[in-house]
């Protein structure tokens, strides 16, 4: 199995993780092609892998389902030569300003001694999350990141700002399926999920509200905008230490905001948004960022 499929399921173990699916449950390759980003074959692979080490089962004709959601734990680490290893040590060096703006391939092949049908598949990734652009010549960009207090604070007097009035706008749609869906996912993380979900899976629990209400909004340039937020800091929320308090507290929030809607007052939930977002803007206020430290980019 190379690469590319064990990412791919690793993250459909995250989503089985985050979705409390039951056993025998069905996992279909269109239902997760929207949420991988990728075409059937490479999740097809992905699933018959996790049939192999006896998380699914494997039906002749019918597909895959989830044999036994006990069974399905946090990915293992992998080694420090993996693309997954080599994600990450991309995205500490970067948050450290280890690497410049713009950079090659060879730099990066260099540095990180990886081929360069790896580094693309490693690069793909990263773009996907909006964090590195190819330009139109040679090499790639790195997009600016919110990785300081005050990019913080102008992150969320933004948000403040667009979701607070997509709750409010005439065209928010209160759609119940959708609603009970994002309870549900809500749920798992105060039933016990802030102690087992990694803080991967809780940022993406926290992302996946955000912007399941952005999307009744009606607004799809809203909802891009919280998207694209979302990927920006997502690098510092991965690396930062997991305060279980904070989680719990802003859980709490949510699940507040979904009662709100389930009793059709979306005036009570963009207020108790505002103040959601209000606490977070404050928060990191006081926080140190925790960063890898600044060193030269000059070795590359």
């Amino acid at each position: 199995m190379n690469e590319l499929h064990r990412t791919l399921a690793d993250r459909i173990v995250r989503h089985i993780r985050t979705s409390a699916m039951t056993q025998g449950q069905h996992l279909t390759e269109t239902s997760l092609q929207e949420i991988l980003g990728t075409s059937r074959q490479p999740i097809r692979s992905a699933l018959g892998y996790l049939a192999d080490q006896g998380l699914l089962e494997r039906v002749p004709n019918k597909g895959f389902f989830l044999r036994n959601p006990a069974l399905v734990s946090e990915p293992a680490p992998t080694d420090d030569t993996s693309e997954v290893a080599i994600y990450l040590r991309i995205a500490d060096d970067r948050l450290a300003k280890r690497l410049p703006d713009r950079i090659s391939e060879n730099d990066l092949m260099r540095r990180y001694g990886i081929s360069r049908l790896g580094l693309r598949r490693v690069l793909t990734r990263i773009s996907g999350e909006g964090w590195i652009e190819r330009n139109e010549g040679r090499g790639w960009t790195f997009a600016a990141l919110i990785d300081s207090v005050e990019a913080y604070r102008e992150c969320y007097e933004l948000r403040q700002v667009i979701e607070t009035h997509g709750l409010r706008s005439p065209q928010f749609r209160l759609d119940r399926n959708v609603l009970a869906d994002l309870r549900r996912r809500q749920q798992i993380v105060a039933d016990g999920g802030w102690q087992r979900l990694s803080q991967m899976e809780l940022f993406e629990a926290n992302s996946e509200f955000h912007e399941g209400l952005a999307e009744l909004s009606g607004n799809r340039f809203l909802l891009s905008t919280v998207q694209k937020l979302n990927q920006l800091r997502r690098l510092v929320e991965y690396r930062q230490t997991l305060n279980t308090d904070q989680v719990i507290d802003q859980n709490a929030e949510h699940l507040a905001i979904l009662d709100a809607l389930d009793a059709s007052d979306t005036t009570q939930a963009a207020d108790l948004m505002f103040a959601h977002l209000g606490k977070a803007k404050q928060r990191k206020a006081r926080e140190e960022m925790f960063l890898p430290q600044p060193e030269t980019a000059a070795a590359l």
